[in-house]
């Protein structure tokens, strides 16, 4: 299956999983697990930081440990919060302030998820890659997508 189908297959489960959803920390633990399950080859960590006093927290993932606190406009989600806008990035190494929460991460895309009515960031996703650019515009269209879904049921 191809990058596209299985992104019609993900939102498709998606909307399923969360239809009527009210547990915001259900809902993103069960998307977390959902994409990772879908790209269990290309996602090595997927998971969300939500807006909460003023930085990004850790909210619920799939994957190794990770950094707990990202202030605004630091590192890749950071930057992508503060820039409202997805973030692909084909060599984590080359990103000028990037946080290596674990050192195997090679590639990453962070795109903000917006409340459904104020269209306020309220969190991102963020997914990390252990190859060198896994990242494309299928990618980020699609994210982009989710976040879109997510952002109307937990926003």
């Amino acid at each position: 299956m191809d990058k596209a189908a299985k992104y019609a297959t993900l939102k498709a489960q998606i909307r399923s999983l969360i239809e009527g959803e009210t547990n915001r920390v259900g809902v993103l633990a069960n998307v977390a697990a959902a994409m990772k399950e879908v790209f269990p080859e290309e996602f090595f960590w997927v998971g969300f930081y939500l807006v909460a006093e003023e930085e990004l927290q850790l909210g619920p993932f799939q994957g190794s440990v990770a950094c707990m606190h990202i202030a605004k406009g630091r590192g890749v989600c950071g930057t992508a919060w503060e820039k409202d806008c997805t973030l692909i990035v084909p060599d984590v190494e080359l990103f000028d302030g990037h946080i290596a929460c674990s050192s195997l991460s090679r590639s990453e895309i962070v795109v903000p998820i917006h409340h459904a009515l104020s269209g306020e960031v309220i969190g991102v996703i963020d997914i990390d890659s252990t190859s060198l650019n896994t990242f494309d515009k299928t990618d980020g269209e699609n994210l982009e997508e989710i976040a879109k879904i997510l952002g109307e049921r937990v926003g």
